[in-house]
């Protein structure tokens, strides 16, 4: 669109948002998760107290005004659908509205989705019948709120063919992580390395690389012609990062645009939550004062399943036995009963039991800790039940000797097969 500029809001960019079907990659298996995504695909993965992660670029569609959504779901991904269909298929539902489940089912051929391109090129008959002018492809892994018409007001201004999102990273942390680019003065993309180990800075900024969120914008028909040729090309991976964008940044307009915060220039809040660690950093995050992801926010809600449960509860107010919270987040169906929960997030319909202590940890939904146990610093997985005197979290050796998993920032992962307790607790 020739004399826009993303300042030009409301009709220019809600009509580019109804010319758009998004599609959801979540068939991520998150592997760096470890025995946290053994039953379930990282997409639905719980974080936040409440949500899960693939609620981040659901609620991201529906608050731009993308209100026609794929989600495409493979790896162990009963847990997944059994929430996008509790939570999400409800979605008022018309040829204008809807959010659809695309399950990996063999659509033109023997295999399952063998890459990201593949994952779309599979569902291409289905992106037909809807007609749109522009294909938003997301991965659906990653937390963060995105005004994706912005994205889309940048395409449509740039002429691109095809734009990705993305953002600044420092080199350590890119280095085979993400998909590193190169950009000229105007941000038309000329190199894309997948995952390189030896990522370039960006001129002037040394350490730091401009790395893609694996979120992309396609004009449709040349989304068309790009997957097929790929699906006809021998020895390819079928993936955008490591196969469609390096062959076709020298012929078409492939351009960059840079994920800020909209009010003040600055980078925008993303976090790539694919290992223990920055899991836990990421829901920690959440209990500061004024944490950098507001989940408060009225004008841009995280959208999710609403569990029927009633409020948290507190009980017991003596010297020795009181049940309470500090900087914490205690969601719906709790009840804490003569316990101490510091610096924490109690996901749904968790039961805490007199005498414990929870210091810096996550407790998934419908876990119980019973009497007595001393929590630090751990992540207990959703239906564990703690046994009476437990200590988790204060001696890694000690945690080691037990089975758990215990990573390098020295948090303390504990599932119930861990414990010898039914796995299929673990939705």
């Amino acid at each position: 669109m020739p004399n826009k500029t993303l300042a030009d809001e409301g009709r220019f960019v809600s009509r580019l948002t109804r010319d758009t079907v998004a599609m959801i990659l979540a068939g991520g298996r998150g592997s760096r998760l470890y025995e946290l995504t053994d039953w379930r695909a990282k997409p639905g993965v719980y974080f936040g107290g409440k949500l899960r992660i693939i609620d981040f670029p659901l609620s991201n569609c529906i608050n731009s005004g993308v209100r026609r959504i794929g989600v495409a779901t493979q790896y162990k991904a009963h847990s997944l659908i059994r929430h996008l269909v509790h939570g999400w298929t409800s979605f008022r539902s018309s040829d204008r509205e809807f959010v659809e489940i695309l399950p990996a089912s063999q659509r033109v051929g023997d295999d399952w989705y063998l890459g990201t391109a593949d994952a779309i090129f599979q569902n291409l008959d289905i992106i037909r019948t809807h007609h749109p002018r522009f294909v938003l492809i997301l991965s659906g892994d990653h937390v963060y709120k995105m005004d994706y018409g912005t994205f889309l007001a940048f395409h449509a201004e740039k002429e691109a063919d095809m734009s990705v999102c993305c953002l600044e990273v420092p080199v350590k942390e890119a280095a085979g992580q993400f998909g590193v680019m190169t950009v000229d003065e105007n941000g038309r993309v000329i190199e894309f390395n997948e995952k390189p180990e030896h990522p370039a800075s960006i001129p002037g900024k040394e350490g730091i690389c401009l790395a893609s969120m694996g979120n992309y914008i396609f004009n449709t028909e040349f989304l068309y012609e790009q997957v097929i040729r790929d699906a006809d090309t021998p020895g390819s991976d079928h993936d955008f990062g490591k196969d469609i964008i390096p062959s076709i940044i020298e012929k078409y307009q492939v351009y960059a645009f840079p994920f800020r915060n909209k009010k003040t220039g600055e980078q925008a809040y993303w976090r790539d939550v694919g290992t223990l660690d920055a899991y836990w950093e990421a829901n920690m995050e959440l209990i500061s004062v004024v944490p950098q992801l507001d989940l408060y926010d009225r004008d841009w809600p995280i959208l999710t399943e609403q569990i029927q449960a009633p409020p948290a509860k507190f009980v017991f107010n003596t010297a020795e036995r009181c049940g309470r919270a500090t900087e914490s987040m205690v969601s719906a169906g709790c009840i804490i009963s003569g316990a101490n929960i510091s610096k924490s997030l109690i996901f749904s319909n968790s039961k805490i039991h007199s005498y414990t202590s929870i210091v810096e940890s996550l407790v998934l939904p419908e876990c119980e800790i019973l009497d007595g146990c001393t929590i630090h610093r751990a992540i207990i997985d959703r239906g564990c039940v703690i046994p009476e005197g437990t200590q988790i979290g204060v001696n890694h050796d000690d945690d080691r000797a037990r089975g758990y998993r215990v990573t390098d920032g020295g948090i303390t992962l504990v599932t119930p097969g861990m414990l010898g307790q039914p796995l299929h607790h673990t939705r």
